[in-house]
């Protein structure tokens, strides 16, 4: 087990929307010897960048966070952009991390790598079993490239690295920009801002396809005891299990900001992935994560977050 206390941490994405609360997780634990690097600071994407951030933090543990990330809309818009990034990010953050000889590197994976058509619940096996959904495929192939990198580089340099898949977060604090947000809070966003002059709302996609949303607290908390106890080179899946279809999600997220209006489904814009669902069986067994919030406590306490936002007139 990795005592967290006795290291410097190296969080990059620190200050975003799951970085933020891993690193209030990490200072709860105890952790004074935590690096955020910030974007405007640090290009990521550069490898001169990269060595800059390692000299300047002296890690001995890496968690990286940061990615270029956004819903469907703006992964089909910017396919070459998420791809790019993203590999390069990771990969030249995972080489530095190995020249350095830390002592752990921590690579967070997506959901988006699974095949279109996988076997519901995804079992971390079938993650080779054909290629991923197309509107995101080159953001999920350039993250799952790090899984490549991470057993490559433990066979041939006993490299310390693991590979995480999360489902979709949610939570205080996510993106809930019209052009970038993902589904949930693009959804509280429309209801509660057509609330004020609009009789309805239109949705993309048909609301049969099924996903699974992870609340952003378990999360951090999942990523966390990864880190102190996990050592194997096999992925793990970070989820809760539950299965929602979109329709369903919308008529909560329709309840839960009592919005009256009508609901219109825009069949011509795509769907994305089918299903969504993780079997959440190996990081229950390997470290003992089990997600604490139920999902319509978290969806509840993600609206209140964006009301107050909104009521006190803050940028989300």
């Amino acid at each position: 087990m990795v005592d967290l206390k006795t290291k410097r941490i190296l969080v990059t994405g620190g200050n975003g929307f799951l970085g933020s609360f891993l690193v209030r997780k990490l200072k709860g634990r105890g952790c004074r010897n935590i690096f955020v690097p910030r974007s405007k600071d640090y290009d990521l994407v550069r490898m001169e960048c990269v060595r800059a951030v390692y000299k300047d933090a002296k890690p001995n543990v890496v968690i990286h966070l940061a990615a270029k990330v956004g819903g469907i809309g703006a992964n089909r818009d910017n396919p070459g952009t998420f791809f790019y990034d993203n590999l390069m990010m990771g990969a030249q953050l995972m080489e530095a991390g190995r020249q350095a000889g830390i002592d752990k590197f921590v690579a967070i994976g997506t959901i988006c790598a699974y095949p279109k058509i996988t076997p519901v619940p995804f079992k971390e096996e079938n993650l080779w079993d054909g290629y991923p959904e197309e509107t995101n495929a080159p953001y999920g192939l350039a993250k799952k490239m790090l899984l490549v990198q991470s057993q490559a580089y433990r066979r041939q340099y006993g490299f310390n690295s693991i590979f995480l898949l999360p489902v979709n977060l949610y939570g205080p604090g996510d993106n809930f920009d019209a052009a970038s947000s993902h589904v949930i809070p693009a959804l509280i966003r429309k209801c509660i801002d057509a609330q004020q002059s609009q009789p309805s709302v239109t949705i993309w996609g048909t609301g049969k396809v099924t996903r699974e949303f992870l609340y952003v607290e378990d999360a951090a908390e999942a990523i966390i005891l990864a880190t102190e106890k996990y050592e194997k080179p096999e992925p793990v899946n970070i989820g809760t299990g539950f299965e929602i279809s979109v329709k369903d999600l919308v008529k909560l997220i329709v309840k839960l900001t009592g919005f009256r209006g009508k609901i219109v489904w825009d069949k011509t814009k795509p769907d994305g992935q089918p299903r969504r669902c993780l079997d959440i069986t190996k990081a229950q067994n390997e470290f003992g994560f089990k997600a604490l919030t139920s999902f319509e406590v978290g969806l509840k306490k993600t609206i209140r977050w964006y009301l107050n936002k909104i009521e006190t007139g803050k940028s989300v």
